[in-house]
């Protein structure tokens, strides 16, 4: 995993993937105590990052493997950025969800053209499940954060960060990333190192659900309790990846955790503010710019909205700790 295979991903992506912007609000800075900056992954195809490494990973293959199409596991991001990827390649795709996944991206997946399996994730293994379908449909399994083209692929939005941030005068600044297993961070961990090394990666994660957070304090891979029960689905793993791990424990800055009613709030300011769509677990690294001020230094901060891929009822409750 390397800069490399990340620079050949953006050429692989250009034309395909969206450059979102970098947003600024004077509202949220006030609140913030600092500039923020906020790049919007939430605008990217299929409503978050994952459209970016679903498409590096499938352009990289062979295409005969290819052909024989793909399977993923995901609650809703990788699932739909992997199933729009495997249509627009013109192959098949089965992904693998759980069951309490948002109503939303359940539908969204299977629009995008998907075979979705659902599975209990607090009884039962995805990775087995995974496995299982892989071998006995001969797929090419493409993992959600672990996996070196799919890294790449999350790589190019550091790219995309390390320039537009030259572009506004912000040469250093910490790089607040909503992190599961580490996919989109490490891969701007990596970005930011050969681009602009004034710009610090730091993973942000829902408090009981902080294992890349508590892997790096202890410097070995540390798993969640529990692998449900936060409103912050999108981000929610059992541990850091055997490829991002030490990765971010390389590059990466402490890691911060911010409460649901922390994100529900950002997800408010977000719209008011940005007018974007956050989901929670997209909106934990802007709670974390404007909630953690302590923890954070500099003038700049940059916050990445992973995602967008919103249930109704949650994006009401997040407006609602506005009035």
């Amino acid at each position: 995993m390397n800069i490399d295979m990340i620079r050949a991903a953006a050429q692989r992506l250009d034309g395909h993937a969206r450059k979102t912007p970098l947003l600024n609000s004077p509202f949220i800075d006030k609140i913030a105590g600092r500039r923020v900056w906020v790049k919007p992954e939430c605008l990217q195809h299929t409503g978050s990052f994952k459209f970016r490494g679903g498409w590096s990973a499938l352009s990289a293959m062979d295409p005969d493997v290819r052909a024989r199409g793909v399977i993923a596991y995901s609650s809703g991001n990788h699932a739909q950025g992997v199933a729009h990827a495997a249509t627009q390649h013109g192959v098949a795709s089965v992904i693998v969800m759980p069951s309490d996944a948002p109503a939303l991206k359940i539908a969204n997946t299977k629009a995008l053209g998907a075979e979705v399996v659902l599975f209990d994730r607090g009884s039962e293994d995805r990775d087995v499940i995974g496995a299982e379908l892989a071998q006995s449909r001969d797929l090419t399994l493409i993992k959600p954060y672990d996996e070196p083209q799919v890294i790449a692929g999350q790589g190019t939005t550091g790219l995309e960060i390390a320039t537009q941030a030259a572009e506004v005068g912000v040469h250093e600044a910490d790089v607040l990333i909503c992190c599961g297993g580490g996919g989109l961070t490490s891969g701007i961990a990596l970005a930011c190192e050969a681009e602009a090394p004034g710009l610090r990666a730091r993973p942000v994660e829902p408090e009981g659900f902080d294992d890349v957070a508590r892997s790096l304090v202890s410097g070995q891979i540390q798993k969640n309790a529990k692998l449900s029960g936060n409103i912050c689905d999108a981000i929610i793993t059992p541990q850091p990846g055997d490829i991002t791990f030490p990765i971010m424990q390389r590059l990466c800055g402490p890691g911060l955790t911010v409460s649901e009613d922390e994100a529900l709030n950002a997800m408010a300011h977000a719209f008011l503010r940005l007018k974007v769509v956050a989901e929670p677990g997209g909106a934990v690294a802007l709670a974390a710019a404007i909630c953690r001020q302590d923890d954070i230094k500099g003038d700049d901060v940059i916050a990445v909205i992973s995602g967008g891929n919103v249930d109704p009822d949650i994006f009401a409750r997040g407006l609602a700790t506005l009035s």
